[in-house]
Formats: structure tokens, C-alpha cells, sequence
């Protein structure tokens, strides 16, 4: 599997949580406790987070890290396809 698909994946999966919240990505951030760059990065497929990362923005959204990657794991099951 391509990690600039899973990275892509990723990012679709916390833009959708983050939108549905209804906070910016800079709002995002300052929960995380993280760069708003980092955030947006994310987002758009360009980095690839950490365990640690992952865990600190599930919090900040307020749900757990295994609903992100279920949620990533839909979108590559679409780009399968």
C-alpha cells in the first residue's frame, strides 16, 4: 500500500471529524496541543503523523483513535475500488 494513499486516507478521515465538530484546523490545534501547519498538513496527505500525534488529536476531537483509522480505512477501501 502507497503511504501517500494511506497519508491522503488519513487526512480525509480527521477533515471529516474536525468538520462535523465544527472547529477550524487552528482550533483543532490548539487542543492537540500541536502547530496549526501540522493540522493542515495532515489533512491534505502531506505528513505522516505519530502514534503520539494521532493520539492527542482523537482526544482534542473527543473520540477514540481507533474511530480515525476505521473511518481512514473506509476511504482507502474507496480509492480500491
Amino acid at each position: 500500500m502507497k503511504q501517500e494513499r494511506v497519508q491522503a486516507a488519513f487526512g480525509k478521515a480527521l477533515k471529516r471529524f474536525r468538520a462535523s465538530l465544527g472547529v477550524s484546523q487552528e482550533q483543532l490545534a490548539e487542543r492537540a496541543e500541536l502547530h496549526r501547519t501540522h493540522v493542515g498538513d495532515v489533512e491534505r496527505g502531506e505528513r505522516n503523523i505519530s502514534l503520539l500525534n494521532i493520539a492527542k488529536i482523537a482526544d482534542a476531537l473527543r473520540i477514540k483513535p481507533s474511530k480515525l483509522v476505521r473511518e481512514m480505512e473506509k476511504h482507502l477501501e474507496k480509492t480500491l475500488r
